[in-house]
């Protein structure tokens, strides 16, 4: 049983910069691919970016693909996202996954096994 807690969330400017943590603990966290996603207020749960467990392969969906970094320190059974340029349309909870899925990327809600609770991040224009 992974257990996961996110962090780093707040209130910013648009065009700031926010790093986004995910703290691991309860399995052994290299072995998991991980996620990032993200929810607004009545919508569904979107996939954002993905990193094999090693750390060597990432994966971004278009939308955010030159302005948000995912990576991982397994020392720290940590994982990141450094968003920058940020906009109103990122308003959203944002929720860290992991996955013992043996492909890449992973990309679908479902197929994610363990999640965190959230935390929101909050763009004002």
């Amino acid at each position: 049983q992974v257990q996961l807690v996110e962090s780093g969330g707040g209130l910013v400017q648009a065009g700031d910069s926010l790093t986004l943590s995910c703290a691991g603990s309860g399995g052994t966290f290299r072995s998991y691919t991980m996620g990032w996603f993200r929810q607004a207020p009545g919508q569904g749960r979107d996939f954002l970016a993905s990193i094999s467990g090693n750390g060597v392969k990432t994966y971004y969906v278009d939308s955010v693909k030159g302005r948000f970094t995912i990576s991982r320190d397994n020392a720290k059974n940590t994982l990141y996202l450094q968003m920058n340029n940020l906009n109103s349309e990122d308003t959203a909870a944002y929720f860290c996954a992991a996955t013992a899925r043996s492909y890449f990327p992973v990309t679908i809600v479902n197929n994610y096994d363990y999640w965190g609770q959230g935390t929101q991040v909050t763009v004002s224009s």
